[in-house]
């Protein structure tokens, strides 16, 4: 376990319009306001449609992170996420999970990492700014290269 005290800065509500590309969205949003680190408390959002991680067949490695996607069309979601910056591309790289419920199946839920999402109406969002110690996500070698957020001193 690894613990770090955030120092934050500027507090943003952002709404996303019907129709925008949810990840590109918020990097123009994050590059519009310079804002590198951060963390989004929360978001809730209608999605036209949504692509989360998941897998239907048995997995090979029960351990191993799943790279395969899930399409859904017509949901609400409820989600939160971490802000880490890229220095390489200078770009941010957002760690998004969500739950959403598909309106046309009885809300049947799905909970995952976001991997792409299409806004149906809005999303309303908080984000807060981190600014100390600088937030990262390299890939872990030992860990089947996940990218793991990071703090440097």
């Amino acid at each position: 376990m690894r613990s770090y005290e955030l120092t934050t800065g500027r507090t943003f509500a952002v709404n996303f319009d019907h129709g925008d590309d949810f990840f590109p969205t918020l990097a123009e949003f994050c590059r519009q306001n310079n804002v590198r680190h951060g963390h989004i408390p929360m978001f809730i959002a209608g999605f036209a449609e949504a692509e989360i991680v998941g897998a239907c067949e048995k997995l090979e490695d029960p351990e191993a992170p799943v790279w395969s996607k899930v399409h859904l069309t017509g949901v609400e979601a409820m989600g939160c996420g971490t802000l880490a910056y890229a220095p390489e591309t200078d770009s941010v790289l957002p760690h998004i999970h969500t739950s959403l419920g598909e309106k046309a199946r009885s809300a049947t839920g799905h909970t995952s990492h976001l991997l792409s999402a299409r806004v149906q109406f809005l999303v309303e969002m908080l984000v807060v700014e981190v600014t100390a110690p600088p937030m990262t996500r390299p890939k872990n070698p030992s860990l089947y290269d996940v990218p793991l957020l990071t703090f440097e001193a």
